[in-house]
């Protein structure tokens, strides 16, 4: 017998959704940093085994929307949740759990089947995290509650029996994806993603969020890579932050970027950044 849906993974900015999505996946689909809203659409990370796909849709965080990036983040977190079968929704053990997170909790357990993953146990929240259990246990629609630990890979697998459970089995294979497939986006996004990341890690609280990466240029040839890209920015004054003094940041950024972009595609990579200025 066979098994595949599509699980949405939901929760508020920085619970560690793209982290706990590169871990069940096995590889790095989806980029990881403290600033909030870093994902900002929906990414597919596909786990293939003999007996079943799981397609996990990483979705920007839930919150209020303040411009039109926010309001486009939103609107694929929307879009996700009227085309999964499974709901995941994640919980941080070391924060309250808000009226409106609590409600929203409860409408999509009424609309699709949901869990409730209660997230970063190995921090020790433990009254906390009791509490969080009891509120939620009064959601009866919920399918479960787990605790878990992406860091220590604790109840990993839980949260996948519990999934499983709640797709229906087949005797024909129903997957969507080719089965080396692991994610539906292409090189070229993978790549810019990762410039992105690297300049969230290094700028740090220095910079807003507010920043894209656009490739100019792509050229895969058997042993080398050459891309040019554009770091774009809102203001003239970010733009001298990436660059830092005597170009220093910028230098940083491009070099931790090509060497994780080498990991990834397994050859060399000329990469070359300029850094250029978009007002709103």
């Amino acid at each position: 017998m066979y098994q595949s849906g599509y699980i949405a993974i939901v929760g508020k900015s920085n619970v560690g959704k793209s982290t706990l999505i590169n871990e069940l996946i096995g590889q790095k689909v989806t980029i990881v940093s403290p600033k909030k809203q870093t994902t900002r659409e929906n990414i597919l990370g596909i786990l293939t085994t003999e007996k079943y796909q799981l397609v996990f849709v990483d979705t920007p965080g839930i919150h209020k929307t303040k411009n039109k990036l926010d309001k486009l983040m939103m609107k694929n977190v929307r879009y996700a949740l009227a085309s999964v079968d499974v709901v995941f929704y994640m919980i941080d053990s070391s924060k309250k759990l808000s009226d409106d997170e609590f409600n929203n909790i409860v409408r999509l357990s009424t609309e699709t089947p949901t869990i409730v993953g209660v997230s970063k146990s190995d921090l020790g929240n433990q009254e906390n995290e009791k509490n969080l259990t009891s509120k939620l246990s009064e959601i009866k629609e919920l399918k479960n509650i787990i605790s878990f630990s992406t860091l220590k890979k604790h109840n990993l697998d839980l949260i996948l029996q519990n999934i499983l459970k709640l797709l229906p089995k087949t005797k024909e294979k129903n997957f969507y994806f080719e089965e080396d497939i692991y994610t539906d986006k292409s090189v070229r996004f993978l790549v810019s993603e990762t410039i992105r990341e690297q300049a969230f890690l290094l700028l740090k609280d220095e910079l807003p969020y507010g920043i894209a990466v656009d490739i100019k240029c792509f050229k895969e040839e058997k042993n080398l890579v050459s891309i040019d890209v554009d770091l774009i920015c809102e203001r003239q004054n970010h733009k001298n932050i990436i660059i830092g003094k005597a170009g220093a940041k910028i230098k940083e950024i491009s070099t931790k970027s090509r060497l994780n972009i080498e990991k990834l595609m397994n050859k060399k990579v000329m990469l070359t950044v300029w850094v250029k200025v978009n007002k709103n």
